[in-house]
């Protein structure tokens, strides 16, 4: 059995405002295929990217993730410095 193009595998980072761009990409590709829906992800890549890489997250969690942790690697950063970093900036002393 072939996974449905539009299938979510992670919903985890989704906001409500990706739930309704994710709903506008899934009318695209139904109402005109794999064309409308090209068009509808360009647009929405043009006007909201962080929207773009999670709603992209969601329905490939696996290649998102690697690709992050490529362009991390390139800029010599590691996993855990990212870690490190988060922890610093949501600790109440990073807040200050």
């Amino acid at each position: 059995m072939t996974k449905h193009p539009m299938e979510v595998e992670d919903t985890s980072f989704l906001s409500d405002a990706d739930w309704a761009e994710l709903n506008k990409l899934k009318r695209a590709h139904q109402k005109g295929g794999k064309r409308a829906l090209s068009k509808a992800v360009d647009k929405l890549t043009e006007n909201d990217r962080g929207s773009y890489v999670r709603i992209m997250a969601a329905f490939f969690p696996s290649m998102v993730r690697n690709a992050v942790k490529d362009a991390m690697a390139q800029y010599g950063v590691t996993e855990e410095e990212l870690r490190e970093l988060i922890r610093k900036c949501e600790s109440p002393a990073g807040k200050q």
